[in-house]
């Protein structure tokens, strides 16, 4: 593929996209591999001397943008990290981790909050327990906790707690893709909000405040979470609506009983160790503190710091590893994650998955008849004009981009403090961006940066 194709692809990666749209239904059986998108042909890249130059040289418009959200002070750093097939990554700079003159330079390895972008790690741990046996896509979630047996569902759920006996039962598909009418303290209305919040169903850490309020009522682990949940009732009948939801805190409380380990050791162990993601924490050593970036709000215009770095809330373990948001991690670390889907399992000679269980993943895994219509950046979702499904933990294009860019088959998430990630494995292509401030949609980081890459794939045309 030509740097041209690259920096398509990379601008539409930037853009996200989903619409409601007829959709290809996807067959239920759990047994369905999906073959993986066949490669298109391919021209070499530039010469590997041309490959060395730094990448502010190869991306100039895209640094030229990244310096001037931070000159603008819509944000104090930024770091970027753009891949194409096993060629270096590129990592495009700008700024510091935070205010202040002692604050360390962003780069490669500086540490951000994820959150969202937790969830297609949980979605890979789950797809390697699928991949052993030991957990069926279709397999009922009472199976592992028997609690979730006798659901039941609103009848009126933004005003009311009335409720009736669920039809159908929760599926480890549904906790997958957002289908098992759970919710989210970050989306839910009314009274089941109330619930959540009094029951400590909070699976997330943003600031020492909050956290320490939520500590008063969260369950003790992730069991525990589990169990509570399922005394409350669902938003929607399971396998019948798209909404966004605690399903891959859920997951990880499953990931841990089918394991018969700790959660976040079987991710450390099957994940990040063979991957070699060293910089990837639940829980951020004192040592790497100066790492860590600062994580900001906007009041207004105005910037405040709510959660700094080197004194942060994620220096301390967390009640639990949250499945949906728990991460904190580096710009190489996360792409050396896509790197790995974008080749089918395996990076550096080091097989992590098998390919049909990486194309299962990324395929659309919803229920029959269920769409996916895309939801803002407050959310870690993605907006925009090309048809999408859901996969195991993030979205799914179901079709080609426009010219052909980002390709079939494209997946990625967001977080909900700015941060990006897709990979198109049609066109092995990968981008991660790294911020830490909310909301994300304050300023239009996506589109910007598809801009600024369109500009930059222009300059390989000429």
């Amino acid at each position: 593929m030509t740097l041209r194709m690259f920096g398509s692809a990379l601008a539409l990666f930037a853009l996200g996209g989903s619409a409601l749209a007829q959709q290809p239904q996807p067959q239920p059986q759990s047994r369905l591999v999906p073959q993986p998108p066949a490669p298109r042909p391919a021209t070499p890249l530039p010469a590997a001397p041309r490959m060395r130059m730094p990448a502010n040289a190869l991306l100039p418009a895209t640094q030229a943008l990244f310096d001037g959200y931070v000159r603008d002070g819509k944000m104090p750093g930024i770091v970027g990290a753009f891949g194409v097939g096993d060629f270096p990554t590129l990592f495009v700079t700008a700024g510091h981790i935070a205010d202040g003159a002692d604050a360390a330079r962003a780069d490669a390895d500086s540490l951000w909050r994820v959150y969202s972008m937790t969830k297609p790690l949980t979605a890979m741990a789950a797809m390697l327990l699928i991949q052993d046996g030991k957990i069926r896509l279709d397999q009922p979630l009472s199976d592992f906790f028997p609690a979730f047996k006798t659901m039941r569902v609103l009848t009126s759920p933004d005003t009311s707690l009335a409720s009736v006996p669920a039809r159908h039962p929760i599926l480890i598909r549904n906790l997958l893709t957002h289908t098992a009418g759970l919710g989210y303290s970050i989306i839910t209305k009314g009274p089941l909000l109330h619930e959540y919040e009094r029951l400590g169903i909070l699976p997330g850490v943003i600031d020492a405040k909050s956290e320490a309020q939520a500590r008063l009522v969260r369950p003790k682990t992730l069991a525990a979470f589990a169990n509570r949940v399922a005394t409350l009732p669902l938003i929607a009948e399971p396998g019948t609506k798209w909404s966004y939801s605690i399903g891959l805190d859920v997951m990880g409380a499953v990931i841990e009983k089918a394991s018969g380990m700790p959660f976040d050791r079987f991710v450390n162990t099957r994940i990040f160790a063979p991957l070699k993601m060293t910089s990837s924490y639940w829980t951020v050593p004192a040592s790497e503190a100066g790492r860590l970036a600062t994580d900001y709000a906007f009041v207004g215009d105005t910037r405040v710091p709510i959660d700094a770095g080197r004194t942060s809330v994620w220096l301390s373990p967390p009640t639990f590893p949250y499945g949906g948001a728990g991460l904190v991690m580096s710009a190489r670390d996360y792409d050396r994650f896509l790197h790995m889907l974008q080749d089918g399992g395996t990076l550096e000679g080091v097989q992590v998955a098998r390919p049909e269980t990486i194309a299962l993943m990324m395929s659309n895994l919803l229920p029959a008849g269920v769409t996916f219509g895309g939801i803002g950046g407050g959310t870690g979702g993605t907006q925009g004009a090309t048809p999408m499904g859901f996969g195991a933990g993030g979205s799914v294009f179901l079709a080609d981009g426009p010219g052909g860019f980002p390709g079939k088959g494209t997946y990625g998430w967001g977080g909900a403090a700015g941060t990006i990630a897709f990979v198109d494995p049609a066109h092995r292509s990968r981008t991660t961006v790294m911020v830490n401030y909310m909301p994300p949609e304050k300023w239009p980081l996506r589109a910007d940066l598809a801009h600024a890459l369109a500009a930059d794939t222009a300059r390989f045309g000429r």
